[in-house]
């Protein structure tokens, strides 16, 4: 089976550290995706906006998540009877492999999750065949 050495640190830190401030105890579930081309991140982000989200590389080369639900007016005054999927704040910072394109990393949001594609440096392939001068 093959893994990426940067993958089991991501979860083992994702519910377990003490560098993350939380606002509450629940943390986004997450999903990270490898393809020849890209690393995927989803970031479950139920009723939550693409203003409700930073996301950024850090000085250190780090792919920084932070969200902040901004709550209006009328938001305040409901008075919830059950609310399971509320994140009022949450940051979360993944350190990204070393074949991470970092100058074309891409965010969007959409139908409640928060997608950031990180494509893959191209390697240089050499070709294999080649013609051996006889000397």
């Amino acid at each position: 089976m093959y893994r990426n050495s940067w993958l089991p640190e991501v979860f083992n830190d994702f519910f377990n550290t003490t560098n993350m401030p939380k606002a509450n105890a629940t943390a986004p579930a997450i999903n990270v995706l490898e393809s020849d081309k890209d690393y995927i991140v989803e970031l479950a982000a139920p009723g939550l906006s693409k203003e409700d989200f930073d996301v950024n590389i850090d000085n250190d080369g780090d792919l920084t998540i932070k969200m902040e639900k901004k709550v209006n007016n009328q938001e305040q005054k409901a008075h919830y009877l059950r609310r399971e999927f509320a994140y009022s704040k949450y940051e979360q910072t993944l350190i990204l492999p070393d074949d991470v394109d970092k100058d074309n990393i891409a965010a969007r949001v959409a139908d409640g999750v928060l997608t950031v594609t990180l494509p893959k440096v191209a390697a240089n392939v050499q070709k294999v065949a080649r013609q051996i001068t006889v000397g």
